[in-house]
């Protein structure tokens, strides 16, 4: 099976690859995909430049994203860059400068298909943690952002770079999931000015779970793992309400949850918990 994108006119316009499924047959042209049982995990794979994204590795990780969600071998996903980095975000000679040369449409093309790549990630149903490490930059911490959870190595360092090259820094979702996650003020001051947030503040903030001092990626499949053996509608049911509910009161999130709640009461894993509670053993979730 393959799944393509179709994007409007410009240099976004042709498909960098037509993901096949199953995922673990996949041969990515623009990244790294390995996935060992529950875990696909990619890397972005350009380490002499930081793992800067072209307009062929917004589409096709765009593409890869959709597909995960067709995909029930996959529970859980880890991204990463390789060489230290995780990624500089847009290159400077392939995306900025022929940027500079488009028209207002072509830009607008552009733009929207780079938010179509944050899309595919809040859409995707399997939870996405970020392994970051190194420089992540500009679209890069934008990817990292839009991920369900991220880990750290002590000296990443994350900036939203937009103003630094003479744009606003309400790119790809960055004005509405970012001061979500660290809240208005912080993320005001990180969109203004530009500048890094280390490991540290990035963890005492919130944007990090945790500083891993060794083995970043283990770390993060280990955890994607754990993840990936739990109860998969649940799971997806919770990244679901996580997304919908911040546009609904409480009172609509309270009820929303009722029902969701109720759906996955009506799973198999549901009552294969209660089962292996009452024989005082550990429930081995299969997803039904």
């Amino acid at each position: 099976m393959t799944m393509t994108a179709m994007i409007p006119g410009g240099p976004a316009a042709s498909a960098a690859n037509g993901v096949t499924l199953p995922l673990s047959g996949f041969v990515p042209q623009h990244f790294r995909l390995d996935v060992q049982g529950p875990v696909a995990t990619v890397t972005l794979n350009r380490p002499e430049k930081k793992n800067p994204l072209t307009f062929e590795s917004y589409r096709e990780l765009t593409d890869f994203f959709w597909a995960c969600g067709k995909d029930e071998a996959v529970k859980a996903v880890v991204i990463t860059g390789a060489g230290g980095n995780f990624s500089s975000g847009g290159d400077v000679f392939e995306i900025i400068g022929p940027l500079v040369e488009m028209d207002t449409k072509g830009l607008t093309a552009f733009t929207r298909m780079t938010g179509e790549l944050v899309k595919a990630m809040r859409a995707c149903p399997q939870p996405i943690i970020a392994a970051v490490e190194g420089i992540c930059a500009g679209a890069g911490a934008i990817v990292a952002m839009a991920s369900d959870l991220r880990l750290a190595a002590p000296k990443a360092k994350v900036a939203f770079l937009f103003n630094k090259v003479g744009l606003a820094g309400c790119d790809m979702g960055a004005c509405a999931i970012l001061p979500r996650i660290i809240g208005q003020g912080r993320a005001s001051e990180l969109l203004y000015t530009g500048r890094f947030m280390s490991a540290e503040e990035g963890e005492r903030w919130g944007f990090f779970s945790r500083i891993v001092e060794a083995d970043l990626l283990g770390e993060a499949q280990r955890l994607a793992a754990e993840i990936g053996t739990g109860p998969t509608f649940a799971n997806t049911m919770t990244k679901r309400m996580l997304a919908m509910e911040w546009a609904m009161s409480v009172e609509e999130a309270i009820e929303a949850e009722a029902i969701a709640q109720a759906l996955c009461m009506t799973t198999e894993d549901f009552a294969r918990a209660y089962r292996a509670f009452a024989a005082k053993e550990k429930p081995v979730f299969r997803g039904d």
